[in-house]
């Protein structure tokens, strides 16, 4: 079973990163916040993995903490929560703001992070709550987003990835562009997620 790697950095996504390891190349699977943190490519990277094993395939899934890696681990033993989902629900909110969400079983909030339906978020709550609760949250990160039209269309690909709506979508990276300076993809992406998990936006990614 693999614990890590580390290697240089050949190809990064919003959901998954190539990493050469003494010429091997390995595809690991990651959430946006590992991927906010990478480095440039051909630059060295660490990456803790969870090593999942299925009959028909063996997935890496990869982290930069311990703490997140944990997380994950945490939400695939929840019943019904799979590794993809796990890599969702990380995607759609940072661990400072889900790991209060599920100790104060805030559905509503649970429920807006793409395929995370009401039952779903109940036994999340009720299998990880007590899990989580001697958990500390830092301080988190304020960051502010915009972007040119390639860097639209880039984010706007990451977010149908994610599993949003592409009207929905295009909306929200149109909003965050048109009231921010910052040219960053991962400040954009960033933005655009925190807009989409308002509460006015959650009858609109219903209609997906």
């Amino acid at each position: 079973m693999i614990g890590y790697l580390r290697g240089h950095l050949v190809d990064k996504r919003p959901n998954q990163v190539l990493v050469d390891v003494g010429g091997v190349g390995y595809q690991v699977l990651i959430p946006l916040s590992t991927f906010y943190a990478l480095g440039e490519l051909k630059e060295t990277v660490t990456l803790l993995i969870h090593t999942h094993v299925r009959e028909d395939a063996l997935a890496l899934y990869g982290f930069l903490t311990a703490r997140e890696k944990h997380l994950f681990e945490l939400l695939i033993s929840a019943s019904g929560v799979g590794p993809s989902l796990a890599l969702k629900i990380l995607s759609g909110m940072s661990a400072d703001d889900l790991i209060p969400a599920i100790r104060a079983a805030d559905f509503p909030r649970l429920t807006r992070i793409p395929g995370v339906g009401r039952k779903t978020a109940e036994r999340i709550v009720l299998e990880l709550r007590d899990k989580l609760a001697a958990v500390d949250i830092p301080e988190p990160e304020q960051v502010s987003a915009a972007g040119r039209t390639q860097l639209e269309a880039d984010v706007i690909s990451a977010l149908l990835n994610l599993g949003y709506d592409r009207r929905v979508a295009e909306k929200a990276v149109a909003d965050v562009v048109a009231g921010e300076t910052s040219e960053s993809f991962e400040a954009v992406l960033r933005a655009t997620l925190q807009q989409l998990s308002s509460p006015a936006q959650k009858s609109a990614r219903r209609t997906a």
